[in-house]
């Protein structure tokens, strides 16, 4: 059986505990020409995982027992690049970022449109299957995005959580030009008040504890957009 759009039918795997909302997304999916399992516990889908050929996972964070991030923090981290769709009614900002950083591939907000639900699995579906390390490099700077640590060569690097956002952001664009607005999306919430320097603050701190000796800082100020790591 053929998925719509011509898409060969994926096997995805539904983690959801809400047995009504799982058997109801399932039916429209099937319906729509997808192979849909239902776990209801982030135990429960370990062996099916472990078993492999998925093409897609749908996880719901607010699992009973172990969490959808604990269980997709353990993939990622056993090297599963299995994309996952993170569907859950955690919704916030923070929650949101918290999923990405996880490792998921995308996120949907309960509650949700179901075409919008299907438009994002075949969007993931089309995306190229490449392995992703979950450790970023710059020189001798490295940040692990699934332990969430990062170090300069053998020293490990005390930084706070919002710190590891920052740091994460610059190291993903290293090179590029990260923006004041895009820093504070991703590491405050709509709230941020643009009139204090609290992000300057937070950048001179990571300075200070990424290269306090350094001649040559890695994070480089461009004056009134924001700031660069450089990509060394």
């Amino acid at each position: 059986m053929a998925a719509s759009g011509g898409m060969n039918a994926l096997r995805i795997l539904l983690i959801e505990d809400e047995a009504r909302l799982a058997n109801s997304v399932k039916q429209g999916l099937v319906e729509d020409g997808f192979a849909v399992e239902i776990a209801g516990s982030a135990e429960a889908a370990e062996p099916i995982i472990a078993h492999g050929a998925l093409d897609l996972i749908v996880l719901d964070i607010g699992l009973p027992g172990k969490s959808g991030l604990e269980l997709l923090r353990e993939m990622r981290a056993a090297g599963n690049q299995t994309p996952v769709l993170i569907l859950t009614a955690r919704g916030t900002l923070e929650e949101r970022v918290a999923g990405l950083d996880s490792g998921s591939d995308d996120y949907l907000a309960k509650p949700f449109a179901f075409a919008e639900l299907v438009a994002r699995i075949k969007a993931l579906a089309r995306r190229p299957r490449t392995a992703v390390s979950a450790i970023l490099k710059v020189g001798d700077l490295e940040f692990d995005t699934v332990k969430r640590r990062a170090k300069i060569g053998e020293h490990n690097l005390n930084l706070s959580p919002k710190e590891k956002m920052l740091l994460e952001l610059l190291m993903r664009n290293a090179g590029q030009v990260v923006t004041r607005d895009m820093i504070a999306e991703t590491v405050w919430d709509s709230n941020y008040n643009s009139l204090t320097n609290l992000i300057e603050v937070f950048v001179n701190r990571l300075r200070q504890k990424i290269d306090p000796r350094a001649d040559r800082s890695l994070i480089v100020t461009v004056r009134g957009v924001g700031y660069t790591m450089r990509a060394e």
